[in-house]
């Protein structure tokens, strides 16, 4: 049970969890998750680690069609600007590895920012901590749980 698994189990909030096989030959985990669980792309959202120019990191929460518009992420935090954390700042931050990395369940809390466009959805998928592990959600219910704003992230 991954730690994102075990604070929804805690939470009164309702949840479904979604199990694929990853290929470990791919590296787009969320387009992968998206083909392998026959969704659209634009309800898989990544999750993105930046380091905003204070030095604090934040996470941005984007459809895995679309690239994370680091100037608008910036914005959304309050920071001039913020560049993508490395591998290592991001797994030490969140307790996970690379293409299972979760916004559920971190070892720090992350001011986290969701792309308005999930608010359109009834539901979105979210990395579940592991890769093949996907957690569907209502867009309301995961911003309640992360203390998270809604914002124009996406880069455009």
């Amino acid at each position: 049970m991954t730690p994102a698994i075990r604070l929804l189990k805690q939470a009164d909030i309702s949840y479904r969890v979604h199990q694929y096989t990853h290929d470990s030959a791919k590296t787009s985990y969320g387009l992968e998750a998206a083909q392998k669980l026959g969704i659209e792309a634009e309800r898989v959202l990544k999750t993105l680690v930046v380091k905003l120019d204070s030095g604090a990191l934040a996470v941005g929460l984007v459809p895995v069609r679309y690239m994370l518009g680091l100037k608008a992420m910036a914005k959304a935090a309050g920071a001039k600007k913020c560049v993508m954390a490395s591998p290592s700042e991001v797994e030490r931050a969140t307790g996970y590895v690379l293409g299972g990395v979760s916004p559920l369940g971190q070892k720090l809390s992350l001011k986290t920012y969701i792309a308005d466009s999930a608010q359109l959805h009834s539901t979105v998928f979210v990395s579940g901590g592991r890769r093949g592990l996907e957690i569907e959600i209502a867009p309301m219910d995961l911003a309640k749980l992360l203390d998270a704003q809604f914002a124009s992230i996406i880069h455009r």
